[in-house]
């Protein structure tokens, strides 16, 4: 059991050093020995955790795919609890959750944002499949605020395409230490989100 802890605690370490460069560099221009330069271990000792650089990639972009669709499904359950239905609390529950996993850390979420396409066919393929129902969310929500005349008339993939790229670019200019808190940066972009989608 300690051993299965350790090499557990070992992968994450691995994981958490790869994101840090892989955002630094890019997937393409970080090498193995990088990430274990980094850890202070040799090139081939690292293939005793790990199988391949993608590995570790797709380590983190399917944990941080993972992240995003537990908060959204949490976000949602909640608003629909407290406004029954509401398309407005919706998307800004799904706006603050998604803010919320991108702040909660930046490095991940910017390799999944910036890196998932340096996956294998499969593994980009299935990606592709959770974005496409992770924004499927945002579609369905848009939709239905047009449908009662609170959100304006446009077209739901549109909005929703645009509003995800606004809440991801997130990831590349968010400073934990900066001007704002997280909570502020999501409170703005909710903001900016429904007066977009206004229908006044």
């Amino acid at each position: 059991m300690v051993q299965v802890v350790v090499e557990a605690s070992r992968r994450r370490a691995i994981e958490d050093v790869a994101s840090d460069l892989f955002r630094k560099h890019g997937y393409a221009a970080t090498s193995i020995r990088d990430i274990a330069g980094a850890l202070s271990m040799q090139g081939p000792s690292l293939y005793a955790h790990v199988s391949s650089k993608e590995d570790v990639l797709w380590a983190i972009v399917d944990r941080a795919a993972g992240r995003f669709e537990n908060a959204a499904q949490l976000a949602e359950e909640r608003a629909d609890e407290r406004h029954a239905g509401d398309p407005v609390e919706a998307i800004a529950a799904l706006v603050r959750a998604h803010v919320g996993v991108v702040t909660g850390d930046v490095g991940e979420a910017s390799v999944f944002v910036h890196e998932w396409r340096a996956l294998g066919d499969d593994r980009r393929a299935a990606v592709l499949d959770r974005r496409d129902a992770y924004e499927a969310r945002f579609r369905r929500r848009v939709t239905d605020g047009i449908a009662i005349g609170v959100f304006g008339i446009t077209d739901p993939a549109i909005a929703a395409t645009v509003i995800l790229s606004a809440l991801n670019g997130v990831a590349s200019w968010y400073d934990p230490n900066g001007r704002l808190a997280a909570e502020r940066v999501a409170d703005h972009l909710v903001g900016l989100t429904l007066r977009m989608l206004s229908s006044e």
